[in-house]
């Protein structure tokens, strides 16, 4: 009874109280007494109202419009930066121009000679190229640059020229196309696309070869001495490797005491300017590597099955002899796979143009969660418009000569590897309507760790130099314009769909009994 008691003066006590806050703002005439105490009671019955503090919209508005000013800031970074880098370009380009202009008296009287022959054949370029490819001889009649060291003084040799031709299915049904490849300095960028088989003729005999190996391999170790042999007494070809092959081959036979090397990474960078062709031994790790080792032009690469994989790798080494003759009497059909340019803007930047070195990448770059616990949480732009933010184990950009890589075992489409475009796979997603998508290849994307963000994130590029992004960091990514030319046994959408039946057994199942019900 005590607690009903209770009950009821605490219930008085809220009436009175709602009573006089309606006396208060004029309701004290305006109902009789009854009407009065069933409102209060209704009003009682109803959840208490919440407030909204003013000053917390203001201040979250405030704080959108801050995040939105960082967005431009990041953005002028990347499109500062890219302009930078094409102005750059610009530069060597015509300081390397002047320097020839200046060593042009050094030059020998045979290559006086190579260069007026060159000249005369410009003269006939409509009828060696005509309406079939992209001659090179314009711009390989300028006089190579020659330098003071021994390993420069050998780039007195001329690179052998080519010019690029378009399967045109018998001529009937093909078109011509003049703006697919551009040349620059005798190298090939991609300028365009073409939607037809690229193939590559020499215009004279290549005379210099880089062989790259695979570390560590008995089997590998005897064909590359073998190779070596063969390409110096028999085809009269000089060969360049590692400074580690070198090493061992004379470990083995001071007769191999002809093969050159180089010293340090200021002789790499010139390396394009020498080598005609590049020999890879290995699996689809070392075409990597030799990718990794070119950050401008890259020579054409013919790449021998060594490995454990062989989606890049189509030759098979027992027919090294038969494969190199075929390529190195031409023409031959070549894969451009394209790469992708990465750069890492730290949230510290002092200026648009403080960013760190790009990397190029030839099958992917992931974004991951690294050791950390928590999801990834990433912002996403494609050309300043954002995609999405990722939250799961993170992201992979991939090119389409990476989509049998990391992002197929993501869950990534398989894409022919000459169609131009970038791959956006997650990793992991937490959430069921995240689905890879593939980009057209002339975006930028711009992947950012957030403030918000409860740990860091982690970058791999082509599965090795991790970099670590903290919150306000962000990677940059676009297709790289020097691709990487492979050669093909057959052409590239033979090798393609080859390479993904006997590496993945792609669709492999076992053929329906014929001995059934038929329709009729």
């Amino acid at each position: 009874m005590s607690d009903q008691a209770t009950q009821v003066s605490s219930n008085k006590e809220k009436v009175n109280v709602v009573g006089t806050h309606l006396q208060n703002n004029g309701y004290h005439d305006s109902l009789p007494p009854y009407d009065s105490e069933k409102m209060i009671k209704e009003f009682l019955r109803q959840p208490p109202s919440k407030a909204v503090d003013e000053n917390l919209l203001e201040f979250s508005e405030a704080m959108r419009t801050v995040a939105k000013a960082l967005r431009r800031v990041s953005e002028g970074k990347a499109s500062a930066q890219a302009e930078a880098a094409e102005w750059k370009r610009k530069y060597e380009l015509e300081r390397e121009k002047n320097l020839q202009q200046k060593h042009k008296g050094e030059v020998t009287e045979g290559l006086q000679n190579h260069s007026d022959q060159e000249n005369s054949s410009i003269e006939q370029t409509d009828k060696c190229c005509g309406k079939h490819g992209i001659c090179s001889h314009e711009v390989l009649r300028d006089d190579m640059m020659v330098s003071k060291t021994k390993f420069i003084h050998d780039l007195a040799m001329r690179k052998a020229p080519f010019k690029l031709l378009w399967g045109c299915n018998g001529g009937k049904n093909g078109q011509h196309k003049h703006d697919v490849v551009s040349f620059e300095k005798g190298n090939i960028t991609a300028a365009a696309r073409s939607s037809k088989q690229i193939s590559l003729k020499w215009e004279s005999h290549p005379q210099t070869v880089l062989i790259l190996t695979k570390p560590n391999s008995t089997p590998v170790r005897v064909l590359c001495a073998e190779m070596v042999r063969w390409l110096k007494d028999i085809k009269k070809i000089d060969v360049i490797v590692e400074p580690r092959v070198k090493a061992e081959l004379l470990a083995e036979n001071s007769y191999f005491n002809f093969v050159q090397t180089w010293e340090d990474d200021d002789e790499i960078l010139l390396l394009h300017t020498k080598v005609d062709l590049i020999i890879t031994l290995g699996g689809d790790g070392t075409v990597l590597w030799a990718a990794s080792m070119f950050k401008g032009p890259v020579p054409p690469v013919v790449p021998f099955s060594l490995g454990s994989l062989g989606f890049m790798t189509p030759f098979q080494s027992e027919l090294y002899r038969d494969c190199l003759d075929t390529i190195l009497r031409g023409p031959i059909s070549i894969t451009l796979r394209h790469r992708l340019q990465c750069h890492v803007i730290r949230e510290s930047a002092t200026d648009e143009l403080d960013t760190e070195d790009p990397i190029l990448v030839l099958n992917e770059v992931t974004i991951d969660r690294g050791m950390s616990s928590y999801l990834t949480l990433l912002e996403c732009y494609c050309d300043n418009s954002f995609v999405t933010c990722v939250q799961g184990d993170g992201l992979i950009l991939s090119t389409t000569s990476g989509s049998t890589a990391y992002s197929l075992a993501a869950g990534g489409s398989m894409v022919h590897p000459q169609v131009p475009g970038i791959l956006f796979t997650p990793i992991c997603p937490h959430s069921l309507s995240f689905r890879p998508l593939i980009l057209p290849e002339h975006v930028t994307l711009r992947v950012q760790v957030p403030f918000n963000s409860r740990g860091h994130a982690w970058a791999s590029f082509d599965g090795k130099d991790r970099k670590q992004l903290s919150a306000g960091d962000a990677l940059i990514c676009s297709i790289a314009p020097w691709p990487v030319p492979t050669a093909c046994l057959v052409d590239s959408t033979n090798d393609f769909l080859r390479s993904i039946h006997e590496g993945l057994h792609w669709n492999l199942r076992k053929p329906q009994s014929s001995d059934g019900p038929r329709d009729h």
